[in-house]
């Protein structure tokens, strides 16, 4: 009786095959590693230049970030578009460098800025300030300043709580290192910030 042999079923293993299999995991491993190197050289050169995780401290930007929020700070944006009226911005405290404050931008170079009862006026118009609700207004005034040249007048939200412009003045374009784009903790937090 005559067999065909199996076309389709692979040559038995020959020892050199057997040892070459047995050595396999070893590259599989080194592509793990270079894999896991390459993302921590990416997350690395992200956080550094691009965007960097911060956590909020203090209340003066409530409601729309409260203590202990985290947020992704854009370090890199300003490099191609100015900063405007509106941005929060993260900056160094120009009184203590060592520290860093988060504010709303209100006023830029060359504006002229006056708060009568509360209500903020730039170059004369009243500021719509929907982000400001009407339990964390303050009745305070403030006098005419105008902002100078690569400087900002900046503000927290909860204007009854905030230590900003009306306190230490205006923020030299220096000190501010990034703009608070994204919300990521609490997860019902979790969005764009405006």
């Amino acid at each position: 009786m005559n067999t065909m042999p199996d076309v389709g079923s692979p040559p038995p293993p020959t020892p050199a095959a057997t040892k070459e299999s047995s050595a396999r995991p070893l590259p599989v491993v080194a592509v793990w590693a270079r894999d896991l190197l390459v993302s921590l050289a990416i997350s690395a050169f992200i956080i550094v230049f691009l965007y960097q995780p911060v956590k909020v401290e203090g209340t003066s930007m409530m409601p729309g970030l409260e203590d202990q929020e985290r947020i992704f700070v854009n370090k890199f944006v300003y490099r191609w578009e100015p900063i405007q009226r509106g941005d929060i911005v993260v900056f160094r405290y120009p009184r203590d460098t060592s520290k860093s404050y988060i504010k709303r931008v209100i006023g830029i170079a060359g504006d002229k800025i006056r708060i009568e009862n509360g209500q903020v006026y730039v170059n004369g118009e009243a500021l719509d300030e929907e982000y400001v609700p009407s339990d964390y207004a303050d009745a305070r005034s403030f006098g005419e300043v105008a902002v100078p040249p690569n400087s900002f007048f900046v503000l927290g939200d909860h204007r009854t709580m905030s230590n900003d412009s009306r306190d230490f003045g205006t923020v030299n374009e220096r000190y501010i290192y990034g703009k608070a784009v994204f919300g990521y903790w609490p997860m019902e937090k979790l969005g764009r910030l405006r």
